[in-house]
């Protein structure tokens, strides 16, 4: 499961779409080559968020793709995720890993800090997400990370790495060519008009990167 760390990160709109709709946007998304789903959903709506994680865990399953939560360990344990995704203020990663069990993915923010991506990797995180790399829609205020990082991170780590914010079909290349595995992106993919294509267009990155300049 954790050798499937690559491709096109997926990551839900943090708004309350209803289990049916959501997984028909999702399920297009891993049509067009979306490999990774992250469910993101802020609200407190306990009994919302249950249902439609658990209808995209059945749409993940039939299509091969993997489902990680973001920030809620407790429901990823109870729709059977894949994994989950913590950031700084999340439950700490061997807490989480405690919850989840050792064949668990869990994800790591790191924003810009090198030194936190050694301290998850000590830890025993199996990816590390960098970020923002570009002016993002979803975190217009977000801290920004640069190409370098990645470099870095693949020479002295060589942890699994996403890249996050402002990721576009036309820079995502250059991200892969500098060390990301998986390219997250939200809006990019579920505010077009043709998710399915727009899928398509970022999971190109993968095959062009070795054509990008770093």
């Amino acid at each position: 499961m954790k050798q499937k760390l690559r491709g096109l990160y997926a990551i839900t709109e943090n708004r309350p779409l209803g289990a049916e709709r959501l997984a028909g946007r999702v399920e297009a998304g891993i049509a067009g080559g979306a490999r990774i789903i992250q469910y993101r959903d802020k609200s407190s709506d306990v009994d919302r968020r249950l249902t439609e994680a658990q209808a995209l865990k059945s749409v993940c399953d039939r299509h091969g793709a993997l489902l990680l939560i973001n920030d809620d360990v407790d429901l990823a344990a109870a729709v059977g995720a894949d994994g989950v995704h913590l950031g700084r203020e999340d439950l700490p990663l061997t807490k989480a890993r405690e919850r989840l069990g050792a064949d668990c993915i869990i994800g790591v923010s790191c924003y810009n800090q090198f030194e936190r991506a050694v301290a998850a990797a000590a830890q025993g995180a199996d990816y590390v997400a960098f970020g923002s790399f570009y002016a993002s829609p979803t975190k217009p205020d977000a801290v920004r990370a640069e190409l370098g990082l990645l470099e870095r991170t693949r020479r002295e780590l060589g942890l699994p790495m996403v890249a996050i914010g402002g990721i576009s079909p036309e820079n995502g290349a250059a991200l892969v060519h500098a060390g990301a595995d998986m390219l997250a992106v939200i809006s990019a993919l579920f505010a077009s008009d043709d998710i399915r294509r727009a899928a398509e267009a970022f999971a190109r990155c993968f095959d062009t990167s070795q054509e990008a300049a770093p």
